[in-house]
C-alpha cells in the first residue's frame, strides 16, 4: 500500500508540475494580487519544483529531502488557498469555485497532502 501511494504521489506531482506549463491559465489566477508582478515566475518555479521533487521521490537516497521539499511547497501554497477563499465565487477553468471549496482545500486537502508526503518519506 505504501509503495502504491508513493508512486501515486510521484505521478500526482509530475502531472501537477507539467500542468503549470501546459495550462498556466489555471494557476495564475490563484496567485494573490500582492504577488502579481511575479505571476509568471511563481508559476514556472512552482512547476519546476513539483517536477524536481517528484523525481526526487523516486530515489531512496533523495526521498526524505524531496518529501520535505513537497511539504515546504505545500506550505508556500497556503496564501493561494487563502486568496481563493477571499475571492469568493469564481470560475477556475470549468470548475466553479466557492469559499466552501476553498476552506475544504485549506483545512482538509492541504493537511492530507502534507501527511501523504510525510508518510511516504522513507
Amino acid at each position: 500500500m505504501k509503495s502504491f501511494l508513493l508512486y501515486l504521489l510521484i505521478a500526482f506531482y509530475l502531472f501537477a508540475g507539467y500542468n503549470h506549463f501546459a495550462n498556466p491559465r489555471f494557476y495564475t489566477p490563484l496567485i494573490p494580487p500582492y504577488l502579481t508582478q511575479w505571476t509568471n515566475m511563481i508559476n514556472i518555479v512552482s512547476g519546476i519544483a513539483e517536477i524536481v521533487l517528484a523525481i526526487g521521490m523516486i530515489f531512496p537516497s533523495t526521498r526524505l529531502l524531496a518529501s520535505y521539499g513537497i511539504i515546504a511547497v505545500l506550505i508556500a501554497f497556503i496564501p493561494a488557498h487563502i486568496y481563493m477563499i477571499q475571492l469568493g465565487h469564481f470560475n477556475l477553468g470549468k470548475i466553479q469555485m466557492t469559499p466552501t471549496i476553498g476552506w475544504i482545500r485549506l483545512i482538509i486537502i492541504q493537511p492530507l497532502l502534507i501527511l501523504w508526503a510525510y508518510w511516504v518519506r522513507n
